[in-house]
């Protein structure tokens, strides 16, 4: 996979849609890594154009990562009674809950208007993310020529996504930043660890495996390439980077006493996902009303942030990071990338 792509170090910059930008990517690309952006929260437009930038910035190989979950079933009444419940939120603010909430983007799984860029833009690879898409979808992005990964929270994921036809699996320990790649986030869950993970993979499946989760530095690299990975994603790691598109609050938060408490929750978009703690996740000990679907109940979290950062509040934020976030360092991605390798060659001659 590695000779497929022309990566010459085995890290892939996660995606991290919101946080990723072709700058970001296309340094950890140019450096001989696999970099990444995250589509999943725009439309074809906006997708081409950051294809595009990202061309212009690199002629290396990079991944485009979608997101695949279940098409979300409105539900009026869930969601004006969690309106209401974050009403005194929006109040601290000086503002008032939006009066309703909106699929404010589209599963892969239904646009098709961004199959059809990616059919003409022809990444090298296409990430897949919460799911599969049908068999017919898969099998015209490998026409094209494109490689597909798939992320993976458990081996049943795994197998899935195995007989799907995909070529790589990406195994997303618990620890991993971010939302949480798990097909079904109803279903129950064994929270299983990166390096647990990995390993069942390694030995139960016949794709090459992607460690992710808690990998912030050259020995972690290390420890997954001897588990068995190809190669580690790392996200939290390139947030603090320039290139990232993070605000400053977010960037303190990751510097500061949160990132030591990261916590999963649902409560921002809907879906689990891995944060910083924050004003935001301590909600947990006081709503009590049911969460609606992903991502509508990203709706109304983006709405609460915004009127809280008007106000100078940067606590409601979707400070998506993982449970090595405090390894976090803030320098420029080629810099990270070359830290990173020269970590990596120290843990394997011990």
């Amino acid at each position: 996979m590695l000779d497929r792509l022309g990566m010459t170090l085995p890290i892939v910059q996660a995606p991290m849609a919101g946080v990723s930008t072709p700058a970001l990517a296309a340094a950890v690309s140019n450096v001989g890594g696999l970099g990444s952006i995250g589509v999943g929260a725009s439309d074809a437009t906006a997708a081409r154009k950051m294809i595009e930038e990202l061309r212009a910035r690199t002629d290396r190989a990079f991944n485009v990562n979608v997101f695949v979950h279940e098409t979300p079933k409105p539900d009026p009444v869930c969601e004006a009674a969690w309106l209401h419940a974050l009403r005194p939120h929006f109040a601290e603010f000086g503002a008032r809950p939006p009066s309703g909430l909106r699929t404010i983007y589209k599963s892969f799984a239904d646009d098709w208007d961004m199959l059809a860029l990616l059919i003409e833009m022809k990444p090298a690879v296409v990430s897949l993310h919460f799911g599969l898409p049908s068999a017919d979808v898969i099998a015209v992005l490998k026409q094209a020529g494109i490689i597909l990964f798939a992320t993976a929270t458990s081996l049943d994921e795994a197998r899935k996504i195995e007989a799907a036809g995909i070529d790589v699996v990406v195994a997303q320990g618990i620890e991993a930043g971010g939302h949480r790649g798990i097909f079904d986030p109803d279903a129950h869950d064994d929270c299983l660890s990166t390096v647990a993970l990995t390993r069942l993979l390694v030995r139960d499946c016949k794709l090459p495996v992607i460690a992710a989760g808690g990998i912030m530095d050259g020995a972690g690299i290390a420890a997954a390439l001897d588990l068995g990975a190809v190669s580690a994603q790392l996200g939290t790691a390139f947030v603090a980077c320039p290139e990232s598109s993070a605000d400053e609050g977010y960037r303190r938060a990751l510097m500061g006493a949160g990132a030591y408490h990261t916590q999963l929750t649902s409560l921002i978009s809907g879906r689990p996902a891995r944060a910083i703690a924050n004003r935001f996740t301590a909600l947990k000990d006081t709503l009590n009303a049911a969460v609606p679907s992903y991502p509508i109940a990203y709706d109304a979290g983006k709405a609460l942030n915004a009127a809280a950062k008007a106000k100078g509040e940067d606590g409601f934020g979707a400070q998506w990071a993982g449970q090595g976030a405090p390894l976090a360092r803030a320098m420029p991605a080629a810099e990270l990338v070359a830290t990173l390798m020269q970590e990596f060659e120290v843990a394997r001659r011990k």
